[in-house]
């Protein structure tokens, strides 16, 4: 099996966000899009790792499951540097407003400020496979509304990087997510992405302000139908799984 070749460090790149107005989107919406996260190079190098069954420790068939038609590969460790480079850079960013929306929802967990400890915090419950994976979806594909929920230890916030180009790789497929307000019709987004971007989101419930104080949202993610080509992404889940 090739060796992935080293991937250029993608600190510089995460410390010049704009984490302010990324904190902003998510506190607003529940999302918020990072542009040019990866370059053109580093999506190719992600996408082509899908033919490398060593890498992975499982794959799924959504439509054996009802989770929708395409498939995913789930990494086992060790991590390809990138994204392991993803899972530990981001994290630290993502904590400060983790810890707030627990605070804000009423809920007793907070999150320590390096992944590895977190990790360590997950497999101690039970929860020793990683999640980070690769999506893969053709004509006709499509990935139902849901939750990337995989024990009791969740962290609420995660990623996905498109890595293939809308318009010349694929068409259709568009990023969507759902927001289901109490006694009220769930909200739809459609975000849009271009080869390289992030999308950050809540995995399970934010918190939104009311009139009587906060109160939970619970946000679902999925995947339009793709109408013609190949469409990969990457998805970075910070907690590991039963």
């Amino acid at each position: 099996m090739p060796t992935p070749p080293h991937p250029p460090s993608l600190t510089p790149r995460i410390n010049h966000l704009d984490w302010s107005a990324l904190e902003h989107g998510l506190e607003q919406d529940g999302s918020a899009v990072i542009r040019n996260l990866l370059t053109a190079a580093q999506c190719q190098m992600l996408s082509s790792l899908y033919a490398e069954p060593g890498l992975f420790r499982s794959r799924v068939v959504m439509a054996r499951h009802g989770f929708g038609r395409g498939e995913y590969q789930y990494f086992r460790y060790p991590l390809p540097e990138l994204v392991q480079q993803l899972r530990q850079s981001l994290y630290p960013l993502l904590v400060p407003l983790a810890n707030r929306w627990n605070e804000c929802m009423g809920l007793d967990v907070r999150y320590p400020h390096q992944h590895a400890d977190f990790i360590q915090r997950c497999h101690a419950a039970g929860q020793p496979r990683p999640t980070p994976l690769l999506l893969q979806y053709g004509p006709q594909d499509y990935n139902c509304l849901h939750q990337d929920l995989y024990g009791e230890q969740v962290f609420p916030l995660q990623v996905a990087i498109l890595l293939s180009e809308p318009g010349r790789d694929f068409s259709g497929g568009e990023f969507v997510l759902t927001e289901q307000r109490p006694r009220m019709q769930s909200r739809p987004q459609v975000i849009d992405l271009k080869q390289g971007d992030a999308v950050v989101f809540a995995v399970h419930q934010r918190p939104v302000p009311g009139i009587r104080g906060y109160y939970r949202v619970n946000m679902r993610h999925g995947v339009s139908r793709v109408h013609s080509g190949k469409r990969h992404t990457l998805g970075i889940i910070f907690h590991d799984a039963q």
